[in-house]
């Protein structure tokens, strides 16, 4: 009978892409102030399709700290969020948590979200503090928080902060889910029954740049509302029907000017600009629904979230 290895108390889920630039001061900072804990832990790196050093620099640190990590990698890339669901399904730890390779979020802290677990808590959010991002980033990122906010139920302050702590039923419960496109923090947020929020200290960028342009916020923002609310499409419903009523009296008016005054030629631009608005309000429309239209797209298909090329990890009662 093979001897299955013992569960740790902590599972460090780390997604990697092209961060070979930051790697070595994550190993620096990361192992110490996870030893410093007391607790069993294992670290899952998930590498989603780098293409610079970060698989060799992974290996070498295997191979240095076996006994605590374990490396998957993709065999292209899949996605942060991919690569978090990959490291869910390998963990299997009594607490999960997620962290960023870029050293925003200080490995230091990791201890306050694991507190706040031991409290009772089976979902802990973090709040950045003091954030070190340009201020184009910070101003986006809040936008389209409240935009989020006013389109969905989720309560998440600061949903750009990857820095998470999940109870084990949480992250069960994430695992039977098989939608390919998803948010994880707000997944976890729809199943958890006593949440929380807490501020974090927030550093600059280790090294590298992120990998997360404006343009890739605001897709973010969509998945979050039409993968977690129907409210865009009631909201755009109800501007139909007003546009509709708005319409109805102004071919009236028109029907009455022209019966009173006669045929007029001053008001045909005025026509031509009432014309393009709705002309625009029903392609943003058909856009919306088509966001809707592509999820559906993206489920039928049942396409593999992920393809694990190899996972590094030592043998059950290996050395």
């Amino acid at each position: 009978m093979v001897e299955q290895p013992q569960a740790p108390e902590l599972s460090i889920v780390i997604p990697v892409y092209n961060e070979e630039a930051v790697l070595p001061k994550l190993f620096e900072r990361l192992y110490p102030a996870l030893d410093a804990l007391g607790r069993s832990y294992e670290i899952i790196f998930v590498n989603d399709g780098s293409r610079d050093r970060s698989v060799a620099l992974l290996r070498a640190q295997f191979e240095k700290r076996s006994d605590v990590t374990r490396v998957v990698l993709f065999a292209a890339n899949f996605g942060q969020h991919r690569a978090i669901l990959a490291g869910f399904a390998q963990a299997r730890g009594r607490y999960l948590i997620t962290l960023d390779a870029d050293l925003q979020n200080p490995p230091e802290e990791i201890g306050r979200v694991v507190a706040e677990l031991d409290a009772g808590h089976d979902y802990v959010g973090t709040i950045r503090q003091q954030r070190q991002d340009s201020a184009f980033r910070r101003y986006a990122s809040r936008l389209i928080n409240v935009i989020r906010e006013r389109t969905t139920d989720l309560h998440i302050t600061d949903h750009g902060s990857m820095f998470r702590g999940y109870a084990r039923s949480i992250v069960d419960a994430i695992n039977l889910c098989t939608e390919n496109n998803t948010f994880i923090p707000a997944l976890a947020y729809t199943f958890s029954g006593s949440p929380i929020e807490i501020p974090v200290g927030h550093e600059e960028r280790g090294a590298g740049e992120s990998k997360y342009s404006f343009w890739r916020l605001l897709k973010l923002n969509f998945d979050l509302m039409t993968g977690f609310s129907t409210v865009p499409l009631q909201i755009f419903s109800g501007l139909g029907v007003i546009i509709s009523g708005l319409s109805i009296l102004l071919v009236i008016y028109l029907l009455l000017d022209r019966w009173l005054h006669g045929p007029q030629v001053e008001g045909v631009f005025t026509l031509f600009a009432i014309a393009f608005f709705l002309i625009g309000v029903a392609l943003f429309g058909l856009g919306l629904l088509g966001e809707y239209v592509g999820r559906i797209y993206e489920e039928v298909r049942r396409r593999p979230r992920y393809i694990i090329a190899s996972i590094l990890e030592r043998s059950p009662g290996g050395p």
